[in-house]
């Protein structure tokens, strides 16, 4: 087995989809599934379970993951050791993002980037997603993996890695809370969790705004996260990106609700200031993220 297959079955734990490790590896869905195949008899078991969504590690995979980092950090040390073509680049960043977007897209980042740059300190601060633009016009953050608002600030760059759909979700039971079918619903009487500001709070406003309606608004809280957690107990109808819902462990007692017109997909990627892009750390960064 090749150091490269190592590294793809990393970012496949990393996204746990099919399609969407193929997209960040150039590669098609069909190869990386036959690859997979090969990895698998390879090991003599099953790896992950694919008919479910996001896919799920099992009990072997779970081990070979575990052996797969260890044998690549023990390759990046041994590369380190006899000199062999490892960046002198020296310094450190500081990269804010918010916990789903450390769950789904600094892992495979920060991989990538230790094994080209080991002696580049990157400094990791998580928070509030709809804290990470104000954090890196303020300077307090070099770089930030965040959605990419309406209007982009003229001084910032921003570099798209995926999309996220906005999704309206309610408790996995029918209750007082939200009927089964949306299109009965009288809006003005639904109690919203909403997030306190940030992006899509921008959109969700928008959406009532559209249709004539004054949201009964039930809590307003910090972070996509706790929304999930609120509308799993029962208390209202929130709005998340889908992102944000594949990731929490609650995502098992809320359901997806079938709203139209959709809200607009999160453009989800890396943000910094453009007079900062020549900078040879921060070069680096950007162009080890994979669009």
């Amino acid at each position: 087995m090749e150091y490269k297959d190592l590294q793809v079955f990393l970012s496949l734990c990393s996204l746990l989809h099919l399609g969407k490790a193929s997209q960040q590896l150039h590669m098609s869905a069909s190869t990386l599934s036959r690859r997979l195949a090969r990895m698998e008899e390879a090991v003599g078991a099953q790896l992950f379970v694919r008919d479910t969504s996001p896919m799920q590690l099992t009990a072997a995979g779970e081990q070979f993951r575990l052996h797969a980092e260890q044998t690549l950090l023990d390759w990046q040390q041994l590369r380190s050791a006899v000199g062999t073509d490892i960046s002198d680049l020296a310094g450190s960043l500081t990269l804010y993002c918010s916990v789903t977007a450390s769950y789904s897209f600094l892992a495979d980042l920060l991989s990538r980037f230790r094994e080209k740059y080991p002696n580049v300190d990157l400094r990791i601060h998580t928070g509030d997603a709809a804290e990470s633009i104000p954090r890196v016009e303020s300077g307090e953050a070099d770089v930030v993996i965040a959605a990419r608002p309406d209007q982009l600030p003229a001084e910032l760059t921003f570099k798209s890695m995926a999309s996220s759909p906005l999704l309206f979700i309610a408790p996995r039971s029918v209750s007082s809370v939200m009927p089964m079918n949306p299109a009965d619903t009288d809006w003005s009487q639904v109690p919203m969790v909403l997030s306190e500001s940030g992006l899509a709070r921008t959109r969700v406003n928008r959406w009532f705004e559209s249709a004539g309606i004054e949201p009964h608004i039930y809590a307003q809280v910090s972070g996509n996260e706790a929304i999930v957690s609120m509308v799993a107990l029962g208390v209202g109808v929130g709005v998340v990106p889908e992102l944000v819902l594949k990731n929490s462990p609650m995502s098992g007692r809320v359901r997806v609700l079938n709203v139209q017109p959709e809200l607009e997909p999160f453009s989800i990627g890396l943000c910094a200031r453009t007079q900062s892009l020549h900078e040879p750390l921060l070069q680096a960064l950007w162009q080890t993220a994979v669009v």
